[in-house]
C-alpha cells in the first residue's frame, strides 16, 4: 500500500497530502498527532537553577519528578512578594548573559532593558527578517521621535544557516550590519540595541533561554511543524510573541490569551492570499514604516562598504513576499508596541510571566512518550 502510495507521488520531494489523505480514509486510525515535548530536567532543574530553587521554596519538590505539578505555581502569580523574588531571578540570568556578550562580543547591554529574543535555525520561514525590519522600524521611530518614552530593549539573535542556503545567510549578515549602525548611534543608546550571538548551540541556549523576557516564535502561519524553542522559553518565565502556528496554538491554549502576544495572518489567510494575486508592493508602499525600513536596506545605509549587498534579498519581498514578511510587518510592529506597554507595568508582566511558567508543564517530553506508550506502542506505562 505505501509503495502504491509514494509510488503515485514518487516526483514529489514528499509524500504528498493526497496520498496521505487516501491512507487515512483507509485506515482512519493509523495517522494520529502527538505534540512534542522538552525534558525539565536539561531546560529548567539544570539551566535554570534560580527559578528551580524558588519554585521549591514556594511549592515543594514535586514537580522536579512530576512537572504537572508546576501548575501550583499558578496561584503566586498575585503574590508581590513572590514576584519581586521571580524578578530577581530573571534579572540574575539577564545579567549573567549580559555578561558572555561584553566577554565574546565586547557589547555592553543592561540587563533591566527588556530582553527580546529569537533563537533558531536561520531560514526565511522563520521569519528572522521580519524582526530585523521591525528592529530598523523602531531605530527610525526612537530617532524621530525622541521625545517619547520609549522602553529600554536588547534584541538578540541566534542561529545557524545551511551552508548553501544564500538568502539565509545574507539574514545573518544583515543582522550583524544593522547591529553595527544602531549599537554605534548614540541617538538611540540605551533605548535600543542589536545582538547576533555567534556559535549558537545547546550550552548557549541554556544560557539564553533563561534570560529571555520576550521569545520570538513568528514564523509564517502553516509552515512550522512543531518547534520546541517556544516551549523552553515559556517555562523558563519569558512571554510569547508569535503568529498562530505550530505549538505556538497549543501554548496559547494553555497560558490564556492574556499571556501571550498573538498576530498575523492565519495558515487559511496565507493561503487565501497566496492563491488570490498578493501583491508586496502595495503592501510594503501603503506602510510608511515598513517602507523607509525596505528602503534603508535596500539603500545601503547599513552596507556602505556594498550598497547591492542586499538588493536581491528586498527585491523578493517587493516581487513574491512568499513568507508574509510585508503582509504581517504592521501587525508585529502593533504587538510589539503592545508587549512594551505591558512591560511598563512590571507587575503585571511578572504575573504573566509566572503564569506562563505554571501553565506549560503539559509540554513536557514525558507526557508525549506517555501518550506514544499508552496509544501507539500499547506498553505499560
Amino acid at each position: 500500500l505505501v509503495r502504491e502510495l509514494v509510488g503515485r507521488t514518487r516526483l514529489q520531494k514528499h509524500f504528498s497530502v493526497d496520498g496521505i489523505d487516501d491512507l487515512h480514509k483507509l485506515y482512519p486510525d493509523r495517522i494520529n498527532n502527538k505534540t512534542n515535548g522538552i525534558t525539565p530536567r536539561r531546560w529548567l532543574i539544570q539551566c535554570n537553577p534560580g527559578l528551580t530553587s524558588l519554585a521549591r521554596e514556594a511549592i515543594g519538590d514535586r514537580f522536579l519528578d512530576d512537572i504537572d505539578a508546576i501548575k501550583d505555581l499558578d496561584g503566586f502569580a498575585g503574590d508581590a512578594a513572590f514576584r519581586d523574588k521571580f524578578a530577581a531571578v530573571k534579572r540574575a540570568n539577564k545579567a549573567r548573559l549580559a555578561n558572555l556578550v561584553a566577554d565574546r562580543l565586547g557589547i555592553k547591554v543592561d540587563p533591566s532593558a527588556l530582553f527580546d529574543i529569537q533563537i533558531k535555525r536561520i531560514h526565511e520561514y522563520k521569519r528572522q527578517l521580519l524582526n530585523i525590519l521591525e528592529a530598523i522600524a523602531l531605530y527610525d521611530q526612537i530617532r524621530s521621535h525622541p521625545e517619547r518614552d520609549w522602553m529600554p530593549r536588547v534584541k538578540f539573535f541566534g542561529g545557524k544557516a545551511a551552508p548553501s542556503y544564500h538568502n539565509a545567510k545574507l539574514i545573518i549578515k544583515l543582522a550583524n550590519d544593522v547591529a553595527k549602525v544602531i549599537n554605534r548611534d548614540p541617538a538611540v543608546r540605551g533605548l535600543l540595541k542589536v545582538v547576533f550571538v555567534p556559535n549558537y548551540n545547546v550550552s548557549l541556549a541554556e544560557i539564553m533561554m533563561p534570560a529571555a523576557d520576550l521569545s520570538e516564535q513568528i514564523s509564517t502561519a502553516g509552515m512550522e511543524a512543531s518547534g520546541t524553542g517556544n516551549m523552553k522559553f515559556a517555562l523558563n518565565g519569558a512571554l510569547t510573541i508569535g503568529t498562530l502556528d505550530g505549538a505556538n496554538v497549543e501554548i496559547k491554549e494553555c497560558v490564556g490569551d492574556d499571556n501571550i502576544f498573538i498576530f498575523g495572518l492565519t495558515t487559511a489567510e496565507v493561503a487565501e492570499r497566496r492563491n488570490n494575486g498578493y501583491d508586496p508592493r502595495a503592501v510594503i508602499e501603503g506602510s510608511p514604516e515598513l517602507a523607509q525600513a525596505v528602503a534603508a536596506v535596500s539603500s545601503g545605509v547599513f552596507s556602505p562598504d556594498d550598497p547591492e549587498r542586499y538588493r536581491d534579498l528586498i527585491n523578493g519581498l517587493y516581487n513574491s513576499d512568499w513568507f508574509m514578511v510585508a503582509a504581517d510587518f504592521d501587525a508585529y510592529a502593533a504587538a510589539q508596541r503592545e508587549v512594551d506597554a505591558v512591560w511598563r507595568n512590571s507587575p503585571d508582566w511578572y504575573a504573566r510571566a509566572i503564569r506562563n511558567v505554571a501553565r506549560v508543564g503539559w509540554f513536557s517530553s514525558d507526557r508525549t512518550i506517555r501518550q506514544y506508550a499508552k496509544e501507539i506502542w500499547n506498553v505499560p506505562v
